[in-house]
């Protein structure tokens, strides 16, 4: 693996034909993607600025783009006209070395729709000489031209009471009350996480520090707290955020989360008072910094984006220079005070054949390479072998226990093992039992649907050339699987 200087990984792009051959190299990769998004060339992370605008979906992501290195962060752009197809349309925002709030990168951020223009809230990553970062937050709106137009000046810098470690900024439209709030994670001097909040009566300047967040019960819970959100949802709001740094019941030793809490906000007082436990996102090994769309004008549901990765994670791509992709988009409900993740509808029109279901004589059926598949369980246990080989053996194993109500994923039987040490196995618990799975399997990732989304299990994953079959143990369950047409063009732009 490459040792990276300072100097290597925060250097300023100036010609696109800089990274051509790393562009290359990632597009031979047998571990290209089909239907994600995923970078041109070196590092995707987190998904920025989701939101729906002039009759198109904008998407954002932090990019780095000298190759498998957290370095100097750029905002790459992709729209989607119907969230299934995606258009590639090069960096928008960059970091730059006269604009001294982000001088080393610009970080996380969501977006607004504001008298017909985009403006984008993100935070500005500056270091001084001696390398100590300062959090800028800064604003950016969307020119005539397609282009940013970057405020003069920052909308305010760090706020004393907290440590260097203040980012992602959300910003909520509250017209009922004439005003907007931004949240941000932040981290206490204490080491401990928490969201911060900033208030004003005008979208674009105005910004008041109003405090800090009170989440009865969870005042201790991790370091930083990356990528808060508060997305209202029928008749709750959900909190949303990433807590840092701490191991969490059947995590294994994975010490980066993507969670929510389901209550209400009170605005007013800055308390938000759950009604539930903090519950994790999704159930499986790789997934976090998700973003919710802004602007979808419906209050029963919210559409969501994640990262597919971790911090302080690697991958066998690394290896090629290149990491990353997001998950599909997500439609989100709530049932029973839990959050209710669906595929996004319109992902059905990916479907292109649908396979005749042929068995060998080890019961084991060859899979697409890029493909969705949907398993109808019928009653009882449940082990089903995906990415197996012509035998049935290895792979990943989901595999469901009717006594328990209890459903685990284990992806220690691949040949391509990775983060090992952070634990190989995910459980949850399915107190209605098992009916159904709907698995969206690309070249490198698998996200597992359970039950119409009562549960998700996301996880990147590279099998061999072998590792290309499934086999069910189970003796009523009915499978159907079709082949997946792509989603973007991989193609070089920048």
């Amino acid at each position: 693996m490459k040792n990276w200087t300072r100097a290597e990984k925060y250097k300023y792009l100036t010609d696109p034909m800089e990274i051509r051959a790393l562009h290359d190299k990632a597009a031979a990769s047998q571990y290209r993607q089909t239907f994600h998004v995923q970078p041109v060339a070196g590092l995707m992370n987190d998904p920025n600025g989701f939101v729906y605008f002039e009759n198109k979906w904008h998407l954002f992501y932090q990019w780095c783009p000298w190759g498998a290195v957290h370095g100097l962060k750029y905002w790459y752009h992709v729209i989607s006209e119907d969230l299934v197809t995606w258009k590639n349309l090069g960096v928008f925002l960059k970091p730059e070395e006269n604009y001294v709030y982000d001088n080393k990168g610009v970080f996380s951020g969501s977006a607004l729709t504001v008298d017909d223009k985009l403006y984008l809230y993100y935070t500005g990553n500056n270091r001084d000489a001696d390398y100590i970062r300062h959090p800028f937050t800064c604003l950016a709106r969307m020119g005539e031209d397609g282009r940013p137009v970057k405020n003069p000046g920052p909308l305010f810098g760090p706020h004393g009471s907290y440590t260097e470690n203040q980012r992602d900024p959300k910003i909520v439209a509250m017209p009922e009350k004439g005003c907007y709030y931004l949240i941000l994670g932040a981290e206490r001097h204490d080491k401990h996480g928490c969201i911060i909040v900033y208030k004003s009566e005008e979208p674009l300047r105005g910004w008041e520090f109003r405090g800090e967040l009170r989440v009865p019960g969870l005042e201790n819970l991790g370091n930083m707290w990356e990528c808060p959100s508060i997305e209202h949802i029928g008749e709750y709001d959900v909190l949303m955020f990433c807590p840092q740094h701490v191991e969490l019941p059947g995590r294994g030793h994975s010490t980066n989360h993507n969670g929510y809490v389901i209550g209400k906000m009170d605005w007013d007082n800055l308390i938000f008072e759950p009604e539930g436990d903090f519950n994790v996102l999704d159930l499986g090994f790789d997934s976090y910094a998700a973003a919710c769309a802004n602007n979808i004008q419906d209050d029963n549901k919210a559409i969501l984006e994640a990262w597919m990765g971790l911090p302080d994670a690697s991958y066998p791509t690394d290896e090629e220079e290149w990491a990353g992709c997001l998950t599909l988009p997500r439609e989100l409900t709530i049932r029973e005070k839990k959050l209710v993740q669906r595929p996004y509808p319109g992902l059905k029109k990916l479907r292109a054949d649908e396979l005749n279901i042929i068995k060998n004589s080890d019961g084991c059926c060859k899979i697409p390479s890029a493909s969705e598949i949907e398993i109808n369980t019928g009653s009882g246990d449940l082990m089903m072998r995906l990415f197996s080989d012509d035998k049935g053996n290895g792979g990943i194993s989901v595999c469901y226990d009717d006594m328990k109500k209890e459903i685990t994923v284990d992806r220690s039987g691949m040949k391509r093992r990775f983060n090992v040490s952070d634990g190989e196995s995910r459980s949850g618990f399915l107190p209605m039992g098992l009916s159904q799975l709907r698995i969206f399997a690309d070249r490198s990732s698998v996200e597992i649907f359970v039950n119409d989304g009562e549960a998700v299990f996301t996880s990147r994953v590279f099998p061999t050339v072998e590792e290309h079959f499934i086999k069910i143990q189970s003796g009523d369950a009915l499978m159907h699987i079709w082949t997946i047409k792509p989603s973007v063009k991989d193609d070089f732009t920048v």
